[in-house]
């Protein structure tokens, strides 16, 4: 089996980030609070707990060069946490939000980190050392509705298949159904390449791109280890990949028929590990073609045949929706879990690599989610089963 460790820190984890070594593990257990972990002969103890917010915390990204964690929280700040004296000592974030912040990401260079938020505004945070704090400049009315995830293009320096300028690109997903990439050029923090064009070109704000492919929320937005394709989920149970980001994208939609994705995580250029409400992770790769499908689920006995048709799959669904009420009246629940034989008893609400940063391929991946476990996925024996995109 896929997963190598497994282990319930608490009722309900809302979201998690690992230390540069991977030897701690940060989580926040559905509260106001961040739980620090440290794995020491084989057990888990706790080592900090950081107290500053008021309300649950709904990100932590932890960066791998500068050893910092920063946090968002519903009570609409975020603190950026430096380990000083064995102590973890905070340092407010002024975001200027009126609704809660919801997720948070460090910049590859570590110098910025972006943050969205209920207000339908992201919020690029950075250091000015005179004032000594963290200051924000936000991106303001291009969203409809809450931003529910953010990724920063891995090279952190240019954009793909622009001639304008070394933009630095974020990607942004929203309840309004869109995924948009923005350029978060910020002078005095990022640095021009000169061969890419103007500076006049690349304004703090700029929409590279908007795509209207999902009609329904929109979660967790990634980018492919070079860049070069873009992945983000729909609350229909669609999981869309686009390629060539620029001014003529190409793009495709998968959909299948289980319960929707809330996060994804690219493993390599052409497989995708895809995390949500069904409780198993679940694969999807590209052919030599660049046709991106449903491979099959981690972690789970039974196989999925690809080839089911339309008739059986609708037999399937109904069967679930008509005989659910008696099923878990009768078995209180419990023969729906042994059947599926799922690591994780409730949605995955987050997945995290557990490589190095710009790596190719990612090897091992943690998952955590409501039934409060952090699960560990090394995919090394399953290279044959996935397949030679892998």
């Amino acid at each position: 089996m896929a997963v190598v460790d497994v282990h319930r820190f608490a009722e309900s984890i809302t979201c998690h980030a690992w230390s540069p070594d991977h030897s701690m593990v940060a989580f926040c257990p559905n509260n106001n609070e961040v739980h620090i972990y440290k794995s020491v002969q084989d057990q888990w103890e706790r080592l900090h707990v950081l107290e500053k917010h008021d309300q649950i915390v709904s990100g932590i990204d932890w960066s791998s060069k500068s050893n910092k964690i920063v946090t968002v929280s519903h009570d609409r700040n975020s603190y950026v946490w430096s380990l000083e004296g064995g102590e973890w000592v905070p340092t407010l974030v002024i975001l200027r939000l009126n609704r809660a912040a919801l997720c948070v990401q460090w910049s590859p260079k570590e110098n910025k980190f972006a943050v969205g938020s209920g207000a339908k505004t992201v919020c690029i945070c950075y250091y000015e050392q005179e004032n000594n704090w963290w200051v924000s400049k936000l991106i303001r009315k291009r969203h409809e509705s809450s931003v529910t995830s953010v990724a920063w293009h891995p090279n952190n320096v240019r954009a793909i298949n622009t001639t304008s300028c070394t933009s630095i690109l974020l990607a942004t997903t929203s309840t309004d159904g869109k995924c948009r990439v923005f350029s978060t050029f910020i002078k005095g923090v990022d640095v021009k390449d000169p061969k890419a064009g103007s500076p006049a070109e690349s304004k703090f704000g700029e929409q590279i791109l908007q795509l209207d492919l999902s009609y329904s929320w929109a979660f967790g937005v990634k980018w492919s280890p070079s860049g070069n394709t873009l992945a983000y989920v729909g609350h229909s149970s669609m999981i869309y990949f686009v390629d060539d980001v620029g001014p003529s994208p190409l793009a495709q939609s998968v959909a299948f028929r289980d319960l929707p994705l809330r996060d994804v995580l690219f493993i390599s250029e052409k497989m995708v590990i895809g995390v949500g409400y069904d409780t198993n992770p679940m694969v999807f790769a590209a052919d030599d073609t660049g046709i991106w499908s449903f491979v099959r689920y981690i972690g789970e006995k039974k196989a999925v045949s690809s080839g089911s048709s339309y008739s059986s799959q609708f037999s399937e669904a109904f069967t679930k929706f008509y005989g659910q009420s008696k099923a878990t009246t009768a078995n209180d629940g419990s023969e729906s879990s042994k059947s599926r034989g799922g690591v994780h008893d409730n949605c995955i609400n987050s997945v995290v690599p557990l490589s190095k940063a710009g790596s190719p391929k990612v090897m091992r991946f943690s998952t955590s989610g409501l039934d409060g476990k952090i699960a560990i996925w090394d995919l090394e024996n399953m290279q044959e089963e996935l397949g030679h995109q892998f």
